[in-house]
């Protein structure tokens, strides 16, 4: 079996500096292999020593990028293949997929195609399906258990809110998920006793005419926003009742303690109504089960259609929303589609209708399923994508969306050049906006024939994706909650109308689902309120709440890191600490009543 392997070298978020232009600071700056794609290389180099076969592992970027070939070579691949060349300069997602698959193809044939599930230092998880989609193999995304025999790969598929197991037959691309398997590591010692003979480069001329580098990028990066979160650190000391009240005080007097389900910012705005709607048409994708997530979609996106004087149009599979529904959320029309099974199936008829119509843009959501939808779409049609973003607007006539970058520390602005402009976005960081009166609207159905190359075997729902997206309040465990007890965490939740959430090392436990990791390699959360219990604080699960408005952390350890990057911390033990918080709590809501 012939394995190759793509992975990126992405910046040490923790080393991540800014100029004073906002701009990532990248001379003396510390790299490393991504960590979906060390798990990538670590499956490849197997697949290949069980097979009998090689494993080749690719990656695109500047030449200090061959120490990360290096590593792998010294992991265990085959040989190393740099693609590097000035032409490639400023490559987008799109730009290097087609770079990529360009490499594939001159030293292909491979069988498998593997890829980390996305990268840390942007989100996107565009790559992997774009390379799929201009190579016309299927795709199998997150994948975090997998074998191969006799030419097909049966996988369970990791996804945002449960699992699926899938089978494909080879070649194929797929996408590797955290718990695949053992990391790629290697030490500087190892990764310098590499042969140079086993790694290989190729410039731009190697691949063709290109366009390269930004030239090929349909999309661009403009002005940078800067995300610096001031928190107040305030560690209090003294009897732990002192302590439990000063902090109520404090979080009640900061907003932070407003009553369960009070309205988010946004929920008082509502879908617009009516405006002098013209032909430029902004399409929404619409995801099977999860009507949360497409109301926010179609809010923006009624929006973005009363600002260029346009419409709205859902593109939905049959059965996924009742077009009075969609007419309430923002919806002018709805496209629905039968006969899709797979991701796949759903791209290839949004790809065709948006290449008979032409939408002025198209969003969809960020999760396994849009990303997967989007990236393949957007290779059809050439069209910019932007991945992971939490915020869009119209910005000379163009559609301008805001992603976060480098672990959350800034937000970049992001304008394509296509004729369709595309943008997933991260649930839950959209306004919920009251619906408009009802109203009918038009109703168009297409018919596609499903490439049947991706068979679902079965798949589970262990969460529901919505509700730690826009809870208002989250209460996060570390490993100092042990599972069994957090029925004493109840009570607190149910008084602050909270949702759960967790650190990784409670997730890779199977404490907590996996939907409810927060961080880095987990999700992002914006709520009022963070309480951190029994968690170090770690860079790479704070980074997952700097939207938050504030975060309570409660450690016994008064130097713990988690002090450092909240508002207010209580130095004690969580066991004591949390009937006295929940009960404070109680007695401040019944005092408000009386008020």
């Amino acid at each position: 079996m012939r394995v190759g392997v793509l992975i990126k070298q992405v910046p040490s978020v923790e080393s991540a500096t800014l100029g004073r232009d906002g701009r990532l600071i990248r001379d003396g700056m510390e790299s490393e292999i991504n960590a979906y794609c060390r798990r990538a290389i670590s499956q490849g180099v197997e697949l290949a020593r069980q097979s009998g076969g090689t494993c080749t592992v690719f990656t695109l970027g500047p030449p200090p990028a061959e120490d990360a070939l290096r590593e792998a070579v010294a992991w265990g691949a085959d040989e190393g293949v740099l693609i590097s060349d000035p032409a490639f300069a400023g490559s987008d997602t799109l730009a290097t997929a087609r770079a990529l698959v360009a490499a594939i193809e001159l030293l292909g044939p491979f069988d498998v195609i593997l890829a980390g599930r996305n990268s840390v230092d942007a989100d996107t998880g565009q790559v992997g399906p774009e390379v799929a989609e201009l190579l016309d193999l299927p795709f199998l995304a997150g994948v975090k258990a997998m074998t191969v025999k006799s030419g097909t790969v049966v996988a369970r598929l990791e996804l945002d809110d449960g699992w699926a197991d899938a089978e494909v037959h080879l070649p194929a691309v797929v996408s590797c998920a955290e718990r695949l398997c053992q990391p790629a590591k290697v030490d500087p010692a190892g990764r310098a006793a590499v042969d140079p003979a086993r790694l290989r480069r190729l410039h731009a001329v190697d691949l063709g005419p290109g366009p390269w580098g930004q030239a090929g990028s349909p999309t661009s990066v403009g002005g940078v926003r800067t995300l610096e979160v001031a928190r107040q650190g305030l560690v209090l000391a003294g009897p732990l009742p002192d302590q439990v009240a000063q902090a109520v005080s404090l979080l009640r007097d900061a907003g932070a303690l407003g009553a369960a389900g009070s309205a988010r910012e946004g929920d008082d705005e509502v879908v617009p109504d009516e405006w002098t709607r013209g032909e430029k048409v902004v399409a929404v994708l619409v995801e099977r089960d999860r009507p949360h997530v497409a109301r926010q979609l179609l809010g923006a996106a009624a929006r973005l259609a009363h600002t260029i004087h346009g419409q709205v149009a859902a593109f939905a599979e049959a059965g996924s929303l009742d077009p009075a529904t969609v007419g309430s959320w923002g919806g002018d029309q709805l496209v629905v589609v039968e006969g899709a099974v797979a991701e796949e199936d759903v791209a290839r008829a949004a790809a065709e209708w948006a290449g008979e119509t032409l939408p002025w843009a198209v969003l969809a959501p960020g999760t396994l399923w849009g990303r997967e939808v989007a990236a393949r779409m957007a290779a059809r049609l050439g069209a910019g994508l932007t991945g992971d973003a939490v915020e869009v607007a119209v910005d000379e006539g163009r559609l301008l969306s805001w992603k976060p970058a480098f672990g959350g520390q800034l937000v970049a602005a992001i304008t394509s050049s296509s004729a369709i402009q595309m943008a997933t976005v991260r649930p839950g960081m959209l306004p919920t906006r009251r619906p408009r009166s009802a109203r009918r609207i038009p109703i168009t159905e297409r018919t596609i024939r499903p490439a049947g190359r991706v068979r679902l075997l079965g798949s589970g729902h262990d969460d529901d994706l919505d509700d730690l997206a826009t809870a208002e309040v989250v209460v996060a465990v570390g490993a100092g909650v042990e599972p069994g007890e957090y029925d004493r965490l109840r009570p607190l939740v149910d008084s602050l109308g909270a949702e759960m959430a967790a650190t990784r090392k409670v997730t890779d436990q199977g404490w907590q689902p996996r939907s409810r990791q927060v961080g880095l390699t987990g999700r992002s959360l914006a709520p009022r309120l963070y309480v951190a219990i029994g968690l170090s604080g770690t860079f790479n699960h704070m980074v997952g709440v700097r939207g938050a408005g504030k975060i309570l952390a409660i450690n016994h350890d008064p130097q713990a890191k988690v002090f450092a990057v909240a508002d207010v911390g209580i130095v004690g033990d969580w066991r004591e600490v949390v009937p006295l918080l929940q009960a404070r709590i109680v007695q401040e809501g019944r005092d408000d009543v009386r008020v």
